[in-house]
């Protein structure tokens, strides 16, 4: 019989960044975050991993208790419902505000439920704004400095999660059926819609020359030999300024949506027109995502054509033929499809330098050609973000095969990882410890990656970090036992 995965329920007053935690702890944007309190009113609820176990994460309403109106009443009773099922709960507290009573009147209600509590500040954003978190000790119970917008802190705040339960579901006790979510995105018009109906063999999506036909996210699942796949056809993502309708205000809002919970994206991209701006704005909301991505150049046979007419016009200017039978055409004598297809990938890559790790495929959705390389580069890429790496393997290879004085900092003081330990997947994340007060150089963190993706791949998958900073005081902060 499985076990269920611990529920660790967020809960505090309106405003102090709430959903923000839920969001970084799960991976998602499910939680809609606004400067606005009062915003989320029902439970929401996600899964977490960390460090190869379960948790299920609840996010509540901000809390008001001797509020009479109907829906903070309706929030607090929600709310309620979420504690009860409690593993753990998490008081999310304003560092910047300080302790107010409302925050000492939540934490007494908590101490009612009998449920093992502690406390998030939240927004210590640099370790110099620790010492305004130190007010909260008077509650009793531990604290956590967090930024949740950035993640700074989370991982403490986890491991203490971890060790405050003592039945936590593993990963693998909690695999269902394992479905390959796949998102197809980019702007409209690049032919998403077409590219879904030749993967998978039918007409699934309306096909229209009209930009903007798709509104809504269509799922389509298939099996293919042997896998299963649940294909997403998004709308096209114009630019904020770009979108007037509400409709279209809100077919985009759904396609971010149908981008969080893919496991790949298909970022298609118009041959004809290269990569614009609005295309690198798409990428981006998936490598923020974290989502596995394959970069999808369509109707490269029409881009082909194109090049190889406007290299028969120069070449056509170049011998002086202007005198020349009604459409007739001048053969370009060096004109090579399979340089273009190189030239082309280095303008993309130049492009979005962000995707650096994304492999990609040059195709025509309409004619099929080159289509069948999709699928075992969508296999290959879903594998690379579960792909999960045993610590002793990580630390040989750091000890063994990485020379870390290679890796370039601004920083004098010479950087020295003690230790580092995968800990999750999709994507994966690898908690380092190391000898610097402050996070390390993008630049480095860069070094690292390169070096991880060369021993172990990570094809079309995003790597991050989270650096465990040596402490700026003397007190332990149970660094040794992290490592276990």
């Amino acid at each position: 019989m499985a076990v269920l995965p611990p529920s660790l329920v967020i809960v505090g007053r309106p405003n102090v960044g709430k959903s923000t935690l839920f969001n970084r702890l799960t991976g998602t944007r499910r939680s809609i975050v606004t400067n606005e309190p009062g915003i989320t009113r029902d439970r929401i609820y996600g899964k977490a991993e960390w460090r190869g176990r379960a948790l299920e994460v609840v996010d509540t309403g901000g809390i008001v208790p001797d509020d009479k109106a109907l829906i903070p009443q309706e929030i607090l009773r929600q709310a309620h419902v979420a504690i009860k099922k409690a593993a753990l709960l998490v008081l999310v507290v304003d560092s910047q505000a300080g302790l107010t009573p409302l925050d000492e009147e939540l934490a007494r209600l908590l101490r009612t439920t009998g449920k093992p509590f502690v406390i998030a500040v939240n927004k210590v954003d640099a370790m110099s704004q620790e010492s305004s978190a130190a007010v909260f000790h008077r509650i009793g119970v531990p604290i956590f400095p967090i930024a949740a917008e950035h993640g700074t802190g989370v991982d403490d705040l986890l491991d203490a999660a971890l060790a405050q339960v003592s039945v936590v579901a593993s990963v693998e006790e909690e695999k269902q059926p394992e479905v390959i979510e796949v998102a197809i995105i980019g702007r409209p018009n690049v032919g998403k819609s077409t590219l879904l109906n030749r993967l998978v063999g039918e007409e699934r999506s309306i096909v229209s020359p009209i930009p903007g036909t798709t509104m809504d996210n269509v799922d389509t699942e298939i099996t293919r030999e042997g896998r299963d796949y649940r294909f997403v056809d998004t709308a096209g993502i114009r630019r904020k300024g770009k979108t007037t309708l509400v409709a279209e205000k809100l077919s985009v809002v759904m396609a971010r949506r149908g981008l969080e919970r893919c496991d790949v994206a298909l970022l298609v991209v118009d041959g004809e027109q290269g990569v614009t701006q609005g295309d690198a704005q798409i990428a981006s909301y998936a490598e923020e995502s974290g989502r596995s991505v394959v970069i999808v150049i369509n109707k490269w046979d029409l881009a082909v054509v194109a090049a190889r007419d406007a290299a028969s016009r120069d070449a056509a200017t170049a011998k002086g033929k202007s005198k020349r039978a009604p459409g007739e055409r001048h053969k370009p004598e060096n004109f090579d499809s399979g340089r273009l297809m190189v030239d082309y990938e280095k303008m993309i890559r130049a492009k979005l330098k962000f995707l650096s790790y994304a492999p990609i495929v040059f195709l025509s959705a309409k004619s099929g050609e080159r289509a069948e390389r999709l699928y075992p580069l969508i296999n290959q890429c879903w594998e690379a973000r579960r792909r999960r790496i045993a610590t002793p393997a990580l630390n040989n290879w750091l000890k063994e095969e990485v020379d870390l004085q290679r890796g370039t900092t601004p920083k004098a003081r010479p950087v020295r990882i003690y230790y580092i330990t995968q800990a999750k997947i999709a994507p994966p994340t690898f908690l380092i410890f190391t000898n610097q007060k402050a996070p390390l150089h993008f630049s480095y963190q860069r070094f690292l990656e390169n070096e991880l993706r060369a021993k172990y791949d990570f094809l079309g998958t995003p790597v991050r970090f989270i650096q465990r900073l040596r402490k700026r005081d003397t007190r332990s902060s149970g660094g040794d036992a992290d490592r276990d």
